[in-house]
């Protein structure tokens, strides 16, 4: 085998792919990524997550981190672009029924759930327990095409074993590398973590390691200081969305608004301050 050596930057540019945005499927995040327009050196939207981009979506319970995978399933399988969708959590018929719903209020045809493979990792230990087992599977899928893959959640591949995170989850990132793959890999936070730091349960090494992590966040407002300040009424919930980075592209640093609409759908809102 070669030993490893120094390549110039210049060299490996005709290896660097073209910067080019993948919708998400969520209103009002497309525009938070974007390139510099080369004539006038100026942010332009990029329409969406960097191609070949391996995204992390964080945050506690309930701020729509398995929406967001969802919605990103569904718009690649719209585009006609093939989805590997790893489920720790729900049983995939579990799973499907929630992307049924998703589809039909995103307006699509069910048929594009053709598109969306899917590992129940959930029901088969084996894929959760064992990486070889799961990349074996998740090939197959490759055949057909696929280009995205979503994993949820990252967590699940490393219950009970969170010194072993940066291990997997390198793992899976070198897998979703090595056939250009857009990923969304979703982990948890623990109720202990400050709500809008990029650290999940695993520790920094898992936003480290992935390209771009959303961190996602709630809050409970209980006091008059947090209603003036959310304009929203004592109890209400107030969901919250951050870029902590992105190395592929630039992209909005501000705290967003995040809405669940009554179809249950992600919405990104404006910036605090703005609203």
């Amino acid at each position: 085998m070669d030993r490893p050596r120094l390549q110039s930057a210049m060299e490996l540019s005709a290896k660097a792919p073209p910067l080019e945005g993948v919708p998400t499927g969520v209103k009002g995040l497309d525009e938070l990524f974007f390139t510099l327009d080369p004539k006038t050196l100026k942010p332009k939207p990029l329409g969406g997550f960097p191609r070949g981009a391996a995204v992390h979506v964080t945050g506690v319970s309930d701020t729509g981190k398995s929406l967001l995978a969802e919605q990103f399933a569904l718009k690649q399988a719209e585009r006609g672009e093939g989805v590997l969708f790893v489920t720790t959590e729900a049983p995939a018929p579990l799973l499907v029924q929630g992307l049924r719903l998703r589809a039909r209020a995103m307006g699509l045809k069910e048929k594009a759930l053709e598109r969306v493979l899917i590992a129940d990792a959930a029901t088969h230990a084996v894929l959760r327990e064992d990486l070889p087992t799961l990349f074996a599977t998740l090939e197959e899928g490759l055949q057909n095409g696929a280009r995205h893959l979503v994993v949820d959640s990252l967590t699940g591949l490393y219950e009970a074993k969170e010194i072993a995170a940066r291990q997997v989850v390198r793992q899976v990132y070198a897998f979703s590398k090595r056939f250009g793959l857009t990923a969304l890999m979703v982990s948890q936070k623990r109720s202990g973590h400050e709500e809008l730091s990029a650290e999940a349960a695993g520790g920094y090494a898992v936003s480290h390691i992935l390209d771009a992590t959303l961190v996602l966040a709630k809050v409970l407002v209980m006091s008059p200081a947090l209603a003036k300040l959310y304009r929203v009424g004592l109890g209400e919930v107030v969901r919250l969305l951050r870029i902590d980075g992105c190395r592929l592209s630039g992209h909005d640093t501000r705290t967003h608004l995040l809405y669940i609409r009554p179809e249950g759908l992600l919405e990104v809102g404006p910036p605090l301050g703005e609203h």
